[in-house]
């Protein structure tokens, strides 16, 4: 790694001349002999003929394995799917076969940029060589296949480096943002029982430098598995030898090594279901779910997702010439892990460690922006608060640079409203760009995405715009059946290489069946095509949000999720997302943010509360509550008229940034605080304290 100033690599002017998913369809046709008239019909094939689809994203994605696998899918059951038995592979193997053509090309693996201004340069042989000096070392620490290395890392470089040196040697990685509580930390580090932590000394954020060796020192302290801690230098200021976190060693050191053990290392071969990281649910109440994804089939998900549906190509390919992409995340969030899978294709990755909106002091909406002018990044991505924000803001990205590169915007966390996404449509017509919006939806539960783009479909604000390859996605009445053009449970009938192989020390995969498959008979609705399978297959996933599939009329392709399937609002028997209030509520300039919970009472009537957060200086008085009382009443119906309208601070979110309706709700429905948010899995645990007084309150007249 080194600090560099020269310029970027000079990119094409001219986007890829051929969308990537018609590429994949040119060579089912020339190598296959299969046509799809239509989508919908590649779809169902995908999903109805699950050997001849997943087989064929192996061979053209030319996935490597030194041993042949003797099935694609072995057993058809979920969970515990068996799939490509006999192969081997490694995560690390998949990103490391680029280095020389990428360098060959002139192409960087990663660029990095900090809110201090400190951009980095890391090219393709030098993530390499950092790689292996770091699984050396890890193996040099006893670390043994299916070992846990725990981080505590912030989204840099070293990040990417230590989590491929683990991978590459069999070890399970497991990363937590710095800027989470430490009891947050323990909550999911203590689970998985770690060997080794990697840890940061501090961290910026927000024009402030935050100090974390005092958080270090309590995970160690509190992880007794731990034999050996690795500390990263971020803040320049680290001095080992006042350090009291025991038997230090600091990445610098590891990472200079390069001697011939380190030019001839090769990541070891693995099972295909090798676990490779354990992420965790958002843990809004009891313990994070811990789950672990494997080796093979993570790989095969994200190249699938990430090129055929996100359209991001080979940064080496003439068809995407210099393609270089990003998307905004902490390494708290599952993104951080889409972001690290451009590695996997060949794709230069633009990383930012930061605040995206700039300090309290100095708010600034364009620091990405200006970033992606610089790096002439190509597909540039956040979640949906992140744009949310930028056009709540006024923000005018034609002062950023040269962003006519830019010719994807990727979305995901939250339904992004149809006022955000006309905003960012007509931001980049402005100069001379017609924009593609990949809004995507799927998440941590099986780092993939269900419902996602297309280069080749029409796109209307507020609508994603297929269910993707792959994923037997339905929407389910209450009666169990799928429907078209109506909103239902978003349930998944046939299983995805990359869903959980289980959760980390689940008894009898107790945890694991009770977060997806209960809610529905076992075999029912479970035959690839359609109809009802023997018990023995199990039961659907159910993934927990309202999905609707194709518009009212039933026609088009087109996927709308409406919030939480758990966080529903049910009014007068008309039942409706918690989106679509939002998206009629947050499109009035007045309003920042905004939450509505639903409170439903056995023999009683319910009551809806409204949170609004105003833009500073805004009136909370009579008239603005008309105005948001109409706005309800115009865009949906006068049925989801608030009870009562509460001006806030702040509206409570999840670390990575999810309105806390549920908890909310059962707060106010009279289960202790404790019982229903955890209040280190919060980006602003402090503003809680106002809603538990609402909470009393509201108790006392029901």
């Amino acid at each position: 790694m080194n600090t560099a100033t020269t310029p970027p690599v000079s990119v094409t002017d001219a986007p890829p001349y051929l969308p990537q998913i018609r590429v994949y369809q040119n060579w089912l046709r020339d190598k296959r002999g299969l046509s799809f008239a239509t989508y919908n019909d590649l779809w169902r094939w995908s999903v109805t003929e699950l050997d001849a689809f997943w087989q064929s994203i192996w061979d053209y994605f030319d996935f490597q394995s030194p041993t042949p696998h003797t099935a694609v899918l072995a057993n058809n059951v979920m969970p515990g799917a068996k799939w490509f038995p006999g192969a081997q592979t490694n995560y690390a193997h998949q990103v490391l076969r680029h280095v020389q053509p990428a360098h060959d090309a002139g192409f960087l693996a990663v660029i990095s940029h900090n809110e201090k201004g400190l951009r980095r340069e890391m090219t393709w042989p030098e993530l390499r060589r950092q790689v292996a000096a770091m699984a050396l070392h890890l193996q040099a620490q006893g670390v043994q296949p299916g070992d846990r290395v725990a981080a505590y890392l912030p989204n840099i470089p070293e990040a990417m480096v230590a989590f491929l040196a683990t991978a590459s040697v069999g070890g399970v990685w497991s990363i937590c943002a710095p800027d989470m509580g430490t009891n947050a930390v323990l909550d999911r580090f203590k689970q998985i029982e770690p060997k080794v932590l990697i840890a940061v000394d501090g961290v910026s954020y927000g024009g402030r430098d935050f100090d974390r060796m005092g958080v270090v020192q309590e995970l160690r302290d509190a992880l007794p598995s731990v034999q050996h801690v690795i500390i990263h230098d971020n803040l320049g200021t680290l001095d080992l030898t006042n350090c009291d976190v025991g038997s230090s060693v600091q990445m610098s050191a590891i990472i200079a090594r390069d001697d011939a053990e380190v030019q001839v290392f090769e990541p070891m071969w693995l099972p295909f279901d090798h676990p490779l990281w354990i992420v965790y649910s958002s843990g809004t109440t009891g313990l994070p779910k811990p789950i672990v994804h494997g080796h093979g089939g993570t790989v095969i998900v994200a190249l699938a997702n990430k090129i055929l549906h996100n359209d991001i190509g080979c940064s080496y390919h003439p068809n995407s010439w210099g393609e270089r992409f990003h998307w905004y995340s902490s390494t708290g969030w599952v993104m951080w892990n889409a972001q690290v899978a451009g590695l996997l294709n060949g794709v230069t990755c633009v990383i930012y460690d930061g605040n995206p909106g700039g300090s309290k002091d100095n708010p600034d909406w364009g620091i990405l922006w200006r970033m992606a002018a610089q790096e002439k990044v190509t597909f540039f991505g956040a979640g949906a608060a992140y744009f949310a924000n930028c056009h709540k803001a006024g923000l005018d990205i034609s002062r950023s640079g040269d962003l006519s590169l830019i010719r994807a915007l990727g979305t995901t966390g939250s339904p992004l409203s149809a006022d955000t996404q006309t905003w960012g449509v007509e931001q980049f017509k402005a100069i001379g760009t017609d924009i593609w919006w990949c809004n995507i939806s799927g998440g941590t539960d099986f780092a993939g995405a269900f419902v996602g783009g297309h280069r080749e479909l029409p796109q209307e604000p507020g609508v994603m715009q297929c269910r993707e390859l792959g994923c037997a996605v339905e929407a389910w009445n209450e009666a169990g059946e799928p429907v078209i053009g109506e909103v239902g449970e978003l349930v998944c009938t046939q299983p995805i290489p990359s869903m959980p192989l289980y959760f980390w020390n689940d008894k009898d995969n107790a945890r694991y069946l009770a977060s997806y498959f209960e809610m529905y008979p076992a075999g029912h609705g479970r035959q690839p095509g359609g109809g009802d399978g023997p018990a023995s297959m199990g039961g659907v996933w159910r993934h927990g949000d309202w999905l609707r599939i194709g518009d009212a009329s039933g026609q088009g392709e087109g996927c709308v999720i409406f919030g939480r399937s758990d966080a529903t609002i049910n009014r007068y028997g008309l039942r409706m997302g918690t989106s679509e209030l939002y998206s009629a509520v947050e499109a009035l300039p007045e309003v920042m943010d905004s939450m509505v919970v639903d409170l439903e009472y056995l023999g009683k009537e319910s009551y809806m509360p409204l949170f609004v957060v105003l833009r500073p200086g805004t009136a909370f008085d009579e008239t603005i509550k008309a105005k948001l009382n109409n706005a309800i009443k115009v865009a949906l119906s006068p049925r989801f008229i608030p009870n009562e309208i509460f001006q806030v601070a702040e509206i409570p979110r999840t670390l990575s940034g999810k309105k806390q309706e549920l908890p909310i709700k059962k707060l106010m429905l009279g289960q202790p605080l404790e019982k229903v948010v955890n209040r280190d899995a919060m980006a602003n645990p402090g503003c809680l304290d106002w809603y538990v007084e609402l909470a009393k309150q509201h108790l006392a007249k029901v």
